[in-house]
């Protein structure tokens, strides 16, 4: 549920905005304020859940993402849907922050290899299914019901939830950083806006300067802070394990690098192609079935290849899919990005559980809240800066072209171009810090 609502709203979009008269930079904050208070306060609650309890954490984060569902459905203005979709991300933020770590408390050794596993198949494939998931609400009982179906499955997972889930905590808990959480979260905000804001403002605009320098100067305070901390959300020590570093590049760059494309396919689909949500759902659905056959897999071999094979070829993958994606032109049908979409499933379904297996893998698992937190801080604020910057990208081609459909491709080009770029990056950087070694499934290196 969580995850879906990361790519669920993507297919939406275009209806939200002609519902609620809302600009391109609104529409980008509808996914950026969800995916960037998940990313700021994320580790925070990791912390929070080794100490007062896992259960607690998640059950509390469940009522909020669904009582800010509610106001996410009724919202009246695109301001007002905005900030709803940042609390729903700080609910959200509560629940990812413990389920890898309850998932970790309650299996031993291949067991929670397995369930490690069935985990990244469900996260990956919840990504990828959003698009059609909402394409289909859309089409059939309107945008807000994108929101408002969250409210009854959340009414049955909070009974779920204090029927069948147990309880762990940490024996040694940390204390909650509270001036780290504020500093990167403040950070995280600032650079996103001058993202966002840049080709409407200008980039030489003293308020766009002014917002990522600060950003930059926050990120500079933040790393004293956590240096100097004597509990700090974020150890900059595990930065010394080279396989923690691998793994933390490896969540940042795969969703910097794919999942924010969900949105401009959406976009090219919709007002370039004039398909409906759910035609434009359907046409990502090959990503979602390769996928759904390939994380299996890659979740049963994840203990038997070095933790770089898995990752390093899912970036790759991942570059290959974005670069085959460059065959679109504006007289192209949808099919142009048919092989680009089936090899992207591909990529995801291999990353997926091995990404999972090996954040895990990296801490013991009286820490296990603090990986999980480092593991999803790192997914959502690639997404988060994706958008804001890809977006940018996309946005600037757009705007110089005669032609909406001209724009749109050509904006999808740059940003595919770009996008490669990344993952082949970071799978270049990945493979010497990931080394030779291996999860073994039972929660060490």
């Amino acid at each position: 549920m969580l995850l879906l609502d990361v790519t669920v709203v993507n297919v939406a979009l275009p209806a939200i905005r002609r519902d609620l008269s809302a600009g391109f930079d609104e529409l980008q904050w509808v996914i950026d304020a969800y995916a960037l208070m998940l990313a700021a306060t994320l580790l925070a609650w990791g912390a929070l859940a080794d100490k007062v309890g896992r259960r607690a954490v998640f059950a509390g984060g469940l009522i909020v993402f669904t009582a800010c569902s509610a106001l996410c459905g009724a919202a009246p203005t695109p301001l007002v849907l905005d900030l709803a979709r940042g609390a729903q991300g700080i609910g959200a933020a509560a629940m990812f922050a413990s389920s890898l770590a309850i998932l970790a408390n309650e299996f031993e050794g291949r067991e929670r290899g397995l369930a490690l596993g069935v985990w990244g198949a469900i996260t990956g494939a919840a990504l990828a299914i959003g698009p059609l998931v909402g394409g289909l609400i859309t089409d059939g009982a309107g945008w807000r019901w994108v929101f408002l179906i969250n409210l009854p499955i959340g009414v049955l997972l909070i009974w779920l939830t204090a029927r069948s889930l147990p309880e762990s905590r940490d024996d040694r808990p940390r204390p909650v950083d509270l001036a780290g959480m504020a500093t990167f979260g403040v950070a995280c905000f600032l650079a996103t806006y001058g993202l966002i804001r840049g080709n409407g403002d200008g980039w030489g605009s003293p308020l766009i300067v002014g917002s990522l320098l600060a950003a930059a100067a926050l990120i500079v305070v933040f790393v004293v802070v956590e240096s100097r901390g004597e509990a700090p959300m974020l150890p900059l020590s595990l930065f010394r394990i080279p396989a923690f570093t691998g793994t933390a590049l490896v969540a940042f760059a795969q969703s910097v690098a794919l999942y924010p494309l969900l949105l401009f396919m959406a976009i090219y689909f919709q007002d370039g192609l004039g398909l409906s949500p759910t035609a434009t759902g359907l046409r990502i659905l090959p990503l979602t079935l390769v996928l759904a056959v390939v994380a299996p897999i890659s979740g049963r071999l994840t203990g038997r290849w070095p933790l770089r094979v898995p990752l390093t070829a899912g970036l790759v993958l991942i570059g290959a899919a974005l670069l085959l994606m460059l065959s679109i032109d504006p007289h192209s049908d949808w099919t142009a990005l048919l092989p680009g979409l089936l090899v992207g499933g591909v990529a995801i379904g291999v990353i997926s559980p091995a990404l999972a297996a090996a954040m895990i893998s990296v801490l013991p698992v009286e820490r296990s809240g603090l990986a999980s937190g480092i593991n999803n801080t790192f997914r959502q604020l690639g997404i988060a800066i994706g958008i804001a910057g890809l977006g940018a990208i996309f946005e600037h081609h757009a705007r110089g072209a005669l032609d909406i459909r001209t724009g749109i491709v050509e904006g999808l080009e740059a940003v595919v171009v770009v996008a490669a770029a990344v993952a082949l990056l970071a799978a270049i950087l990945a493979w010497p810090l990931l080394g030779s070694q291996r999860s073994d499934s039972t929660g060490t290196v």
